[in-house]
């Protein structure tokens, strides 16, 4: 109950306690500067009362999506909702209110890290959405239990990941997918002990019906490359040391990937373009994406694992093709790698032209190399257009800060390789060729046709999208296929364990399940 005491005095003394405690947050003041510091959840009208539902359903159901659930401390709100005695006590939950709403709609929306504060390869621009407007749309929206629901991303992968999250909890409520399998590799034909464990565990995954077999027969052969398949292995049937390791990774590890997948499919929480491309660097492909639907893939190699060339992560948009390109040296890979060379023997690289800042090509002759370190080095590299060019026949470019971009390459052997970590950074494509097709072919009547007339010319030419095409370079340890069915790839660069920890030092947990 309020104390006594006039109703004017009360409405005064509610907004200047709002507007005192509002005054620690520049985006909550000026949302009840706006509205006469009136308030949206502690007064007794219908609307206060919807917003307050709205608000405490979503709180109850915030783990379910990975979120750090202690962060918005729901069962201390709804307390403080029930001993407020004093109109100053509701002015200041009034606006513990909001912040707590805002907190939820950052986190649901758009993730509970900043994703450059966990990698520096993570550069990401994340949408974040203005808190004012937030508050001010809850405030006129005619259904508030529909707009907070609203907020949660509502793509099919986000649905699908939330499916699989409460599947996997209730897999490890069960015990999980029991014991682990000893053996270094097992092959078609092997019988005992391993590979009943093999059985148990692939029956358990759901890659075998249930059987009380103890051979290495022809349906477990199938039942470990749909596995070796849907893991990012090659599908050869055999439960080598890699597939074995794959099978033998906990439901916890796994849960954890799919936590850290919510909180990836949050940062990208934007549209992301009827047509776009999606290169998974975990999983090693590039797509090209219609309306939902993936309607072209290759298989890519992505950068090497060190400091300096692990491809970054970040979204732009694919402007034009370079078809016979001509590759302009990195200065890094200039000075680092063909710099020791040249001071050894001038004539060294001899697929290169040197040029001064001119432009002019220099006389390797005249040149003493050795005066030159990875500071001083005055020159320019570039390798002209050829089939043995570093960036292959064809480059695809979205111009950025980081130099990204697709290319073909002459080192076609990488692509056969389970691991395609390799590259200096740039996205390679196993076929590049059928890549540019693709993408020609809503501007072009015989794009196969006018891509070789280009190509065989032999001259660097620039082809220009009609209709740009937005570009998400992306990291997914969990993604789902089409038909909602999970799959998991390796942290290749080991930045989904940071992620993890970062959420769990935010306070999110696996939920009903240890580890």
């Amino acid at each position: 109950m309020l104390g006594a005491g006039s109703a004017s005095a009360q409405v005064t003394a509610f907004k200047q306690a709002v507007a005192e405690a509002a005054s620690r947050d520049s985006d909550i003041a000026a949302f009840y500067r706006g509205t006469g510091f009136a308030p949206i959840w502690t007064g007794t009208d219908a609307d206060d009362q919807a917003r307050r539902k709205a608000l405490m359903a979503a709180l109850e159901t915030a783990s379910l999506h990975g979120l750090p659930e202690a962060r918005y401390d729901r069962a201390g709100l709804m307390q403080r909702m029930r001993t407020a005695r004093t109109t100053r006590d509701l002015g200041f939950l009034e606006v513990e209110i909001s912040a707590v709403f805002l907190q939820y709609a950052r986190d649901i929306q758009t993730g509970v890290v900043v994703p450059s504060r966990i990698d520096a390869d993570i550069v990401r621009q994340v949408p974040y959405r203005d808190r004012k407007s937030t508050l001010l749309t809850l405030a006129r929206h005619d259904d508030p239990g529909a707009f907070v629901a609203g907020l949660v991303p509502a793509t099919r992968e986000y649905r699908a990941l939330l499916k699989q999250k409460l599947q996997m909890q209730h897999l490890l409520a069960s015990g999980g997918w029991g014991p682990k399998v000893r053996a270094n590799s097992l092959k078609p034909g092997a019988e005992g002990a391993e590979v009943v464990a093999l059985r148990n565990r692939l029956i358990a995954m759901g890659y075998m019906p249930r059987n009380a077999k103890a051979v290495y027969d022809a349906d477990m052969e199938k039942a470990v490359q749909v596995f070796q398949t849907r893991h990012g292995l090659e599908p050869d049937g055999v439960a080598g040391e890699s597939t074995i390791r794959e099978i033998n990774v906990e439901p916890q590890a796994r849960l954890r990937a799919i936590i850290v997948a919510l909180e990836r499919e949050r940062w990208l929480n934007r549209d992301r373009g009827d047509r776009h491309i999606l290169v998974n660097l975990a999983d090693f492909h590039a797509r090209i994406i219609d309306h939902g639907h993936e309607t072209f893939r290759t298989r890519s190699v992505i950068g090497k694992n060190v400091a300096s060339q692990r491809s970054p992560e970040f979204s732009d948009v694919m402007e034009h093709m370079v078809v016979n390109p001509s590759w302009f040296v990195p200065r890094s890979i200039a000075t680092k790698e063909y710099l020791p060379a040249l001071q050894r023997n001038p004539n060294a690289v001899r697929h290169l032209v040197i040029t001064d800042a001119r432009g002019r090509v220099v006389n390797r002759g005249a040149v003493d190399f050795t005066r030159y370190s990875t500071r001083n080095f005055p020159f320019d590299m570039r390798q002209p257009p050829s089939k043995s060019n570093a960036l292959g026949l064809v480059k695809f470019m979205f111009p950025n800060k980081y130099n990204i971009y697709l290319h073909d390459t002459p080192a076609k052997n990488l692509f056969s390789r389970e691991t395609r970590a390799y590259s200096h950074g740039c996205i390679r494509l196993a076929d590049p060729f059928d890549f540019a097709y693709a993408l020609l072919a809503r501007q072009e009547a015989d794009p196969e046709g006018y891509f070789q007339r280009v190509l065989k010319s032999g001259v660097e030419t620039k082809v220009e999208l009609q209709r740009p095409v937005p570009v998400h370079l992306i990291y997914r340890t969990a993604i789902t296929d089409e038909k909602g069915r999970i799959e998991y790839r390796r942290d290749v660069y080991g930045r989904d364990a940071k992620i993890w920890q970062a959420l769990s030092d935010a306070g999110v947990v696996l939920g009903d399940v240890q580890g």
